[in-house]
């Protein structure tokens, strides 16, 4: 059995890796970066689902998120390579009709964590709920505040301006967690509260989470109430709100649940954040792949869904009446990265 992988360097890479891979039952993994938790984990929980099922593996990695050209080059060399089936968290859109090609050469292809809008380009998703997983931190931060929501300044740091689609589904769940009012909830920023001070790119990562902050605190310094695409933006987030001596004054929310952003809760630094499990998501698709590779049986939906849903369970030690929630202790058990 062969287990492979890389980063997206160039296509002379690629096209060397995916050559010396077996044509029969090989699964591709295609990440947006080799370097957040999350994607790490995913990796991992693939990898080992993959030596289970007996399939040969090659995962690949762009450089950050948003960035689709890397992923583009990947998946015409898993379909060179003949897999059977491909897993992919898709930086945008744009990756849509190289998927379309892998299907119609017989591949499985399957989105982690962030659906296609074109639902040709994938047989199926596996992701946590995550509209809900911003609705759960949204309705935190409301009862968390009390009456004071009604007053509330809010930064929003999201992934970019793309409208992916896992960032229009936090950023709007968490809005109508929190109360207001979201005309569209197919994009990112069509609504009106002026309690929402701005949308800001993040790029989901620390840096982008610090200018992402130091630029939104500059345009209203009293923002009392931080949405965090990911637990690295919050880290940059928190270190924007420190540098400027108002960490006490705001509370940050955030959805992943990795070992870090758990032990960021632990210590105070997130109040709250929705924990989603990468490496179910991971393996529940590497099996998929194996079934498929057997039978040709291809995935079907959770119920009342149109994906297959992997959970998310909301993690902070300050819990609010009505909103169910686990402590960071459980949190730190369930976590990843």
């Amino acid at each position: 059995m062969k287990l492979k992988t890389t980063a997206l360097m160039g296509a002379a890479a690629l096209a060397l890796m995916a050559g010396s891979a077996s044509a029969a039952d090989l699964a591709c993994l295609i990440t947006k970066n080799n370097t957040n938790p999350f994607f790490v984990k995913m990796k991992e929980g693939a990898e080992a689902a993959a030596t289970a099922a007996g399939l040969d593996f090659q995962a690949y990695a762009g450089e950050k998120d948003g960035d689709a050209a890397p992923q583009i080059t990947a998946i015409e060399n898993c379909v060179a390579a003949g897999a059977k089936g491909i897993l992919i968290t898709p930086s945008n859109d744009s990756v849509g009709p190289a998927l379309k090609d892998a299907r119609a050469a017989g591949i499985l292809v399957i989105a982690l964590d962030t659906p296609l809008a074109d639902t040709e380009a994938q047989d199926m998703t596996f992701a946590t709920d995550n509209f809900e997983a911003g609705l759960r931190i949204g309705k935190w931060a409301a009862g968390k505040l009390g009456a004071e929501a009604a007053n509330a300044k809010i930064a929003m740091l999201d992934i970019n301006k793309d409208n992916i689609s896992v960032d229009v589904a936090r950023d709007t769940g968490f809005l109508v967690g929190f109360g207001i009012e979201v005309p569209d909830l197919t994009v990112m920023g069509s609504e009106t509260d002026p309690r929402v001070v701005g949308h800001e790119t993040s790029d989901a990562n620390p840096e982008g989470g610090l200018r992402a902050m130091e630029t939104l605190l500059a345009k209203e310094p009293g923002i009392n109430v931080v949405y965090t695409i990911n637990e690295p933006a919050a880290e940059g987030a928190y270190q924007a709100l420190k540098n400027a001596g108002k960490e006490g004054q705001a509370i940050i929310v955030s959805v992943d649940g990795g070992c870090p952003g758990i032990a960021s809760v632990k210590s105070g630094v997130i109040g709250a954040t929705s924990q989603q499990y990468p490496l179910l998501m991971a393996s529940k698709g590497i099996e998929a792949i194996a079934t498929f590779a057997a039978d040709g049986t291809k995935p079907v939906a959770s119920e009342g869904l149109s994906f297959f849903n992997t959970g998310v369970n909301l993690v902070t030690d300050q819990p609010v009446e009505g909103v169910e929630s686990i402590d960071s202790t459980k949190g730190t058990e369930l976590c990843w990265g």
